[in-house]
């Protein structure tokens, strides 16, 4: 079984992709093949990791043209073609290079994030955008002697988006924030209407009109590919479309 890695530093004229042949073993992630990599080939490949359980979210990338978790991806899984994911194409997808998908494993950066070395992106601009929207619970009430209780229905509303764990694969995945690097991005954009509906919060309403701008929920086009990369499920475009409709005053 072979890996086909991405390779590129400050100061290479153009980026390269290392070919790399290991044994596959039952269990294997692709995490775990680039911890092999890293201690038999070459020490100096780079990329973030740090749960190794899929709740950090660290470890994103574009594996086999398609953003996922490295440490919750299954190697054998990958090469019976069992991990297939049906999401529209995007500029990741269009830049193609050569690979025999039932041999080798491509480990490429996650896109739409300049790239500081190998598999490792600047994140910068996602947390900017992710913060710009105040993902800040504001309260209605003073502080409570203990807690703030919530109906059942709504906390089951709220889980639907409070599961994101921030890892940018659905921001890799966007075709819109591939052709406009300016756009918010499904999982900011997701955050904010996660307060919008949250009861317990005081500027639950006024709180769509921070991204009622170009950028933001008009720009998205509906592709979709957010909830298909989501290695936690979460649905931006659920949450966008309904935020679109209360803007426009279909409630």
């Amino acid at each position: 079984m072979k890996l086909k890695v991405y390779r590129y530093h400050e100061g290479m004229d153009s980026p390269r992709y290392d070919t790399f042949e290991i044994d596959s073993s039952p269990g294997l992630t692709v995490l775990g093949a680039l911890f092999q990599l890293q201690k038999e080939f070459d020490d100096s490949i780079a990329f973030h990791y740090s749960c190794r359980g899929a709740v950090c979210g660290s470890c994103a990338m574009l594996i086999n043209k398609v953003p996922r978790l490295a440490c919750r991806t299954q190697v054998e899984s990958l090469l019976k073609g069992e991990l297939d994911v049906p999401i529209s194409s995007y500029p990741a997808i269009n830049e193609t290079i050569e690979w025999d998908p039932e041999k080798e494993v491509l480990i490429e950066p996650l896109p739409h994030l300049p790239v500081i070395k190998d598999l490792i992106v600047d994140m910068d601009a996602f947390f900017k955008y992710y913060r710009s929207l105040e993902p800040i619970l504001r309260p209605s009430d003073d502080d409570p002697e203990k807690e703030r209780l919530m109906d059942p229905e709504h906390v089951k509303e709220l889980e639907l988006y409070t599961n994101c764990i921030l890892c940018a694969s659905c921001f890799g995945a966007c075709p819109v924030e591939g052709n406009n690097p300016e756009y918010l991005g499904p999982a900011a954009l997701a955050k904010l209407y996660r307060f919008h509906i949250d009861p317990r919060e005081a500027e639950g309403n006024e709180r769509l009109k921070l991204a009622d701008t170009p950028n933001g929920w008009s720009a998205c086009d509906s592709y979709g590919n957010c909830y298909q990369v989501c290695p936690k499920g979460v649905s931006p475009i659920m949450a966008i479309a309904k935020a679109v409709r209360e803007l426009n005053g279909d409630k």
